[in-house]
């Protein structure tokens, strides 16, 4: 008996399959990505027994089950690459100059916050906690006997448990000097577990970014950490997760975005902050906080 051929994702079921991936999580997919795309997808619809991506696509717009489904999908269709101290530049410039200025901001609350957006398996969560614990260890600093809080989110599920489970092998630690893995983490048959101290501080969340309502889980913070997550986007899911950042962020609080993006073109709510290692964007001072 022959093999049955495995579904093709016509033109027709792809503009469908663009719609809703757009309207429900803001992903923008060139129309060149169709291949890639029904590669990425075939593996889901074998899981489910589905022979067609008529059939699929009909069960993301009509099935009870498709809400969930979506969010399997959406998972298979993004990238989760990423490792320990990712963009080391970046993170130079946040901890000589941006720190000081948050701290400084957060004087009367003793408290900072910092919110991972699309934080993928964790490890820029845990890289952030440690240049936190590490800036407050000493006693000059600004941040010194404050309140530290990491907040990670993802819209992927699979990832988020990766992510609680903070056990990473050597792939993750490639930007890495051999002193980091030995001071922060304890070492297992399974790979290296993020030590105790800086779990204490991380918290995890699953959150749409396009859902603001659900946002409000996240707080108020003084920066966050959204890189090569935009560059995903539509337009009009850009501008919509760039006003959620300003929403959530303390007047004076801090946008990070990665090296090949940008608010050009995307919203005038944010002033550029010109630092000697990098450019990050600002939640200008002076507002009305939010209760």
């Amino acid at each position: 008996m022959n093999p049955m051929p495995e579904p093709s994702l016509s033109v027709e079921d792809y503009r469908a399959l663009r719609d809703i991936v757009a309207t429900t999580a803001g992903l923008d997919l060139p129309t060149e990505q169709r291949t890639s795309v029904q590669r990425r997808l075939r593996d889901r619809l074998t899981l489910l027994g589905i022979e067609s991506f008529t059939e699929y696509v009909r069960m993301l717009r009509y099935d009870p089950a498709g809400r969930v489904e979506l969010e399997e999908a959406v998972d298979a269709l993004t990238t989760n690459e990423t490792y320990f101290q990712r963009e080391a530049y970046q993170l130079r410039a946040f901890r000589d100059e941006g720190l000081p200025l948050l701290a400084e901001q957060a004087q009367g609350r003793r408290r900072l916050s910092v919110w991972s957006a699309g934080c993928s398996t964790g490890e820029e969560v845990y890289t952030l906690a440690i240049l936190l614990l590490e800036a407050a260890s000493e006693p000059s600093s600004p941040l010194h006997g404050f309140d530290l809080r990491v907040f990670g989110s993802d819209i992927s599920k699979r990832c988020l448990a990766h992510a609680r489970r903070a056990v990473y092998g050597t792939s993750a630690f490639r930007a890495t000097p051999p002193e980091f893995r030995k001071k922060w983490f304890v070492e297992r048959p399974d790979g290296a577990l993020v030590n105790e101290r800086v779990r204490q501080i991380c918290q995890f969340g699953h959150l749409n970014l396009l859902d603001a309502s659900r946002a409000v889980v996240v707080g108020r913070v003084d920066v966050v950490f959204c890189r090569n997550v935009l560059i995903y986007l539509g337009t009009h899911a850009r501008r919509r997760v760039i006003d959620l950042f300003h929403e959530r962020l303390y007047p004076g609080g801090l946008l990070l975005l990665g090296h090949s993006e940008s608010l050009l073109n995307v919203s005038t709510a944010f002033e550029l902050l010109h630092l000697r290692e990098d450019l990050v964007y600002r939640r200008p001072r002076g507002r009305e906080a939010l209760s």
